[in-house]
């Protein structure tokens, strides 16, 4: 298995500080504004990017977690049961705007799912879509994200490992990593 480094700190932090101005720009205050990590490693981006705009812009903002196994068009295709997360989301997100935030943007297909998992807490007035790696060429349904941290050109024989402090790691990097032998 190859392993090939795509980012590592500090360029890991100056993506996300800029992820972080780009949300600034479109949201100013945050006041009507709500952050959404997608289970299972999306929370621990989102965690990190509610940090830095609290600290940017002084404002407090909603973080919650939302799992969507049960939303997914593949939860009964497969041979083992799947463990679902916890979804935590501790306020109403009717008529706020909402950023959901994952670490890798793949097929599209879990940001399908957990579209359809978020309508049980209310309908927002408009859903915006942050992710830290895009991979390109894979899309299944018609998603995108606005956000993107870094696009990566990549084959299905290949994955992208995003590793963060927020999950006890040493350091912060992102892998793109060869499975086919």
């Amino acid at each position: 298995m190859q392993r090939r480094h795509l980012l590592g700190h500090p360029q890991l932090a100056i993506t996300i500080g800029r992820l972080c101005q780009e949300l600034i720009e479109n949201h100013q205050n945050f006041e009507n504004t709500v952050i959404i990590g997608l289970q299972p490693k999306g929370i621990f981006l989102a965690e990190r990017i509610r940090k830095r705009l609290e600290e940017f812009t002084n404002a407090k903002i909603d973080l919650g977690y939302l799992d969507s196994t049960f939303h997914r068009d593949d939860f009964r295709r497969r041979d083992t049961p799947v463990k679902a997360n916890e979804t935590r989301i501790d306020f109403l997100i009717e008529d706020k705007n909402v950023i959901l935030v994952d670490d890798v943007f793949y097929t599209g297909r879990s940001v399908r799912a957990s579209l359809d998992a978020m309508i049980a807490y209310g309908r927002p007035a408009k859903v915006e879509l942050l992710v830290l790696v895009q991979r390109n060429y894979s899309h299944h349904v018609p998603i995108a994200p606005d956000y993107v941290g870094r696009h990566v050109n990549t084959m299905d024989s290949q994955r992208v490992l995003v590793e963060l402090t927020e999950r006890g790691l040493e350091n912060d990097n992102i892998w793109l990593i060869n499975t086919a032998e």
